[in-house]
């Protein structure tokens, strides 16, 4: 499974988790509020851990395919460096 797609459900399961418990919470509506805050900056700190992560896998995977680009080059372009 893609990055993405988990990252994708896991934000549709948080975000129907917290419209959930908003719409059958019992407290006041100024208790509600501040629920409502706090679990939209939990929601935001868990997606930059998530995208932080998604950009450190794409970025390591990126620099290796770069890597193996320019040594294909070398040894296409200069074949008496290729180890034997």
């Amino acid at each position: 499974m893609s990055t993405g797609k988990v990252l994708l459900g896991v934000l549709a399961g948080v975000t129907a988790g917290a419209l959930l418990g908003v719409l059958f919470a019992p407290d006041k509506g100024c208790e509600t509020r501040k629920k409502v805050t706090q679990k939209g900056k939990d929601l935001v700190t868990d997606l930059e851990g998530t995208l932080k992560n998604f950009l450190a896998e794409v970025t390591e995977k990126f620099e290796t395919a770069l890597k193996d680009a320019k040594e294909k080059v070398v040894n296409e372009t200069h074949p008496e460096h290729v180890e034997s």
